[in-house]
């Protein structure tokens, strides 16, 4: 299997409150409490540990709440370069009702000072040489901007890395910019990143030919529950997954990211890399956590997606 580096610059300490449903300006009572050390890159490496690989993991933590982190990192076996600085990496709160409606709360993060900017830069520089990919997911802390990320991206490449890229905003356009190998926003996170509107294939398969002549080879769009589109050259693909029972979305996407990496690193068809990488984001949902905790599970659910050329799938019922 491949070894793998994730990027995690905002990581967060998820607290996950599962509750009937959820009455604003009432009192509100809880059926439980679940703590995870999380942010998306570190999500994305969970899962793909459990895929096989081995991980490597990095970025910025907060040193007055390292210790979930680090516990996290041992258990796992993740080789654990992170940059410590002042301060407590951020918690974010998520209310998560029987619905499966999900509401966020996150709180802001520490401040990153130039010299924690810098020792980054340096541990990347020996760490990337020794990797087969580099994934790069979720927000940016306090103290980083677009442009800095931009440049983080650019020297990563001149690193030798194959990038993929998994963030939102500011972040998503500057990182658009660098060609990546691989980019997974869902489709209103590119809209808001190309400023225009892509709720149609058409439009979607323009946006996917633009930015693959810019050098992007993989264009991977989450749909939620209607599924993924993939766009690679000049193939289009659509996987819709099997219905399941909502627990709670989060880390969905990153376990989908984490699916589409594996198959691509192992040569499998498009066909199969796309339908276990939908299934993988389909078991997501069914949990709170973040990992591959069932394989019976996950290979049925593998069974019920169906992938076609994206073109097709208004014949696929609803």
């Amino acid at each position: 299997m491949a070894r793998i580096l994730t990027l995690t610059l905002n990581p967060a300490l998820d607290l996950t409150l599962r509750l009937p449903r959820l009455e604003p300006g009432a009192v509100n009572r809880g059926q439980a409490l679940v703590s995870h050390a999380a942010g998306k890159g570190l999500n994305v490496a969970q899962v793909l540990a459990d895929l096989g690989h081995a991980l490597s993991v990095s970025g910025f933590l907060g040193a007055g709440n390292a210790q979930p982190f680090e516990a996290l990192f041992a258990r796992r076996g993740f080789h654990d370069a992170f940059v410590r600085v002042e301060g407590e990496t951020r918690s974010n709160l998520k209310l998560a009702e029987d619905d499966g409606r999900i509401t966020d709360i996150n709180g802001p993060g520490p401040e990153v000072d130039a010299a924690a900017r810098d020792e980054l830069l340096r541990r990347l520089d020996a760490l990337v040489p020794g990797h087969d990919l580099v994934v790069v997911a979720g927000s940016l802390p306090r103290g980083l901007d677009a442009d800095w990320f931009a440049a983080l991206l650019r020297r990563l490449r001149a690193l030798g890395a194959r990038v993929a890229l998994d963030s939102s905003g500011a972040a998503l356009r500057a990182g658009l910019a660098t060609a990546p190998w691989l980019v997974k926003p869902n489709v209103e996170e590119l809209a808001e990143a190309c400023g225009r509107p892509l709720d149609e294939l058409a439009a979607q398969a323009e946006e996917a030919a633009r930015l693959q002549a810019a050098g992007i080879e993989h264009l991977v769009l989450s749909m939620g529950a209607e599924g993924v589109r993939w766009f690679a050259g000049a193939q289009a693909l659509q996987a819709r997954p099997p219905k399941v029972q909502v627990s709670s979305t989060v880390g969905a996407g990153d376990s989908l990211l984490a699916g589409m990496v594996h198959g691509l690193l192992a040569g499998w068809p498009a066909e199969r890399t796309l339908a276990h990488a939908t299934a993988i984001a389909a078991q997501a949902v069914t949990q709170i956590g973040f990992g591959i905790h069932d394989r019976a599970q996950l290979a049925s659910l593998e069974s019920g997606v169906v992938v076609q050329p994206a073109e097709e799938q208004h014949e696929v019922p609803r």
